[in-house]
């Protein structure tokens, strides 16, 4: 499983730790990733995401996943997340 968030398509980033000699070694860090169940309310049924803490609380922001993908960029979600957006704009459309 690669380190990236579904959604946000934040991954890791590089840096130096820095000891208490002003010692640089190379480091990374790592985004903070769960495995969520988020619950479309559009399609009725519910979606198992590995998304970032940062994420959770943007999708529980803006009030659901439904409102989440209707505002994300295409290009920072994955290739799921781009599956489930497409249907939902789908059912929206049908109804």
């Amino acid at each position: 499983m690669s380190r990236v968030c579904e959604l946000t398509g934040k991954g890791p980033m590089s840096g130096n730790m820095i000891s208490h000699a002003n010692n640089k070694t190379r480091r990374r860090f790592l985004p903070n990733l769960n495995e969520v169940t988020l619950m479309s309310d559009v399609l009725g049924k519910s979606f198992s995401l590995r998304i970032s803490a940062a994420a959770l609380r943007t999708v529980d922001h803006r009030g659901g996943l439904d409102a989440f993908l209707a505002k994300a960029k295409d290009d920072e979600l994955s290739t799921n997340a781009l599956k489930i957006k497409r249907d939902i704009e789908k059912a929206q459309a049908a109804a």
